[in-house]
């Protein structure tokens, strides 16, 4: 706080807290709500993960630590989504209904819902964000109830306007296609190496082998709809009206 110039009450005025609750946020072991750290790491300039990082670690599982890493460093994110939204767009209000969805107990819930805020942070709020490219499936904007979906979509449309950020909708009139396979995350680094994320119903690994990877990258995006036509869409949003 200090080194931002801010002050419990400025952050707390930032944030839309009280500044006592503030004020706590300084006494090891005190974390903010899950709502509240991404808006206090965007006021103090520094990841979620770096403000309180234990909160980011526990919450992951073992599997995913070694593609969390990759994340953070990457200097191009190519992602493609079937069936759900991809983590690293989802508003926390969408993450609770979809991780609600799995086996997870209901007092872990929360904490995998921050894990997810705090690895949005640490990719979107660099000084020089990665370029981030998403292909998502028509079916995806179409799963979940309006309450939920209608501050989504427009946290997607909000998004779509970020100069390094890049969203397309592969539309349904595509029919069949390669990614029904599975959805998938090619990140590249600034050492020229690209590795790639697969998840399945048990655990998520990472690969190196990206070859047949990217032969199916270049399908979905070469049948997925251009950004403008893409925001388009989100915004009008035809089934659920």
């Amino acid at each position: 706080m200090a080194e931002a110039g801010e002050t419990a009450e400025s952050l707390a005025y930032r944030v839309g807290v009280d500044p006592k609750t503030a004020a706590r946020w300084v006494t090891p072991g005190r974390v903010p709500h899950p709502r509240h750290r991404a808006a206090v790491s965007a006021a103090l300039g520094r990841a979620v993960g770096e403000l309180w990082p234990d909160v980011v670690r526990r919450r992951e599982p073992v599997w995913f630590l070694p593609w969390a890493e990759v994340e953070r460093r990457a200097d191009t994110l190519r992602s493609f989504q079937p069936s759900v939204l991809p983590g690293l767009l989802q508003t926390e209000a969408y993450a609770h209904a979809v991780l609600s969805c799995g086996p997870l107990a209901d007092d872990a819930v929360e904490g995998y819902v921050a894990s997810r805020v705090a690895r949005q942070a640490a990719v979107f709020d660099r000084p020089r964000p990665p370029l981030t490219v998403f292909v998502v499936d028509e079916a995806a904007l179409r799963r979940g109830e309006p309450e939920i979906m209608q501050p989504q979509l427009d946290h997607l449309v909000a998004m779509a306007q970020r100069p390094r950020l890049l969203l397309h909708v592969l539309p349904l009139r595509a029919g069949f296609h390669p990614g029904q396979a599975g959805p998938f995350v090619i990140a590249s680094t600034d050492d020229g190496e690209d590795v790639a994320y697969l998840d399945d119903q048990a655990a998520g690994r990472t690969t190196t082998d990206v070859a047949a990877l990217w032969q199916v990258w270049d399908t979905l995006r070469s049948v997925a709809l251009p950004r403008d036509q893409t925001v388009q869409l989100l915004k009008a949003r035809p089934w659920l009206t």
